[in-house]
């Protein structure tokens, strides 16, 4: 599966980004699709994903309030909505897909089998 990210850029505290995540593959809808991303240095992190059965989201706690997920089942394409970007956002961010859908395997990077190719914040203070 091929998953294309975008929507990165730099931005200063404050703003807002809108991040991207497409594929063409038929099956969008029955995954759950989910964000990580990686800043310099540290390992790759839980952002928020979205279940395919019960659309049900989940965010870390250091992005609950700021960020918003959702997905486009016709567009095959899930959105992650970024507000209040702090400088400590900045990272590589990554989208996944995920064929569960409970909260345990959408927060680790484990049970994700495909990525797309990461697309870049840069949050300057």
């Amino acid at each position: 599966v091929q998953l294309q990210a975008s929507g990165g850029g730099l931005v200063q505290a404050g703003r807002s980004l809108r991040l991207s995540c497409t594929t063409s593959a038929r099956t969008f809808s029955t995954w759950s699709m989910g964000w990580f991303r990686q800043a310099p240095g540290k390992e790759r992190e839980f952002v928020a994903a979205i279940g395919y059965r019960d659309r049900r989201k989940y965010y870390s706690e250091s992005v609950k309030g700021r960020f918003a997920l959702s997905r486009d089942n016709v567009q095959n394409t899930v959105y992650l909505g970024m507000n209040s970007l702090k400088p400590e956002d900045t990272a590589h961010y990554y989208c996944g897909t995920n064929p569960y859908y409970s909260s345990s395997h959408l927060q680790d990077s484990r049970y994700y089998d495909s990525w797309g190719q990461g697309t870049l914040v840069t949050v300057s203070s």
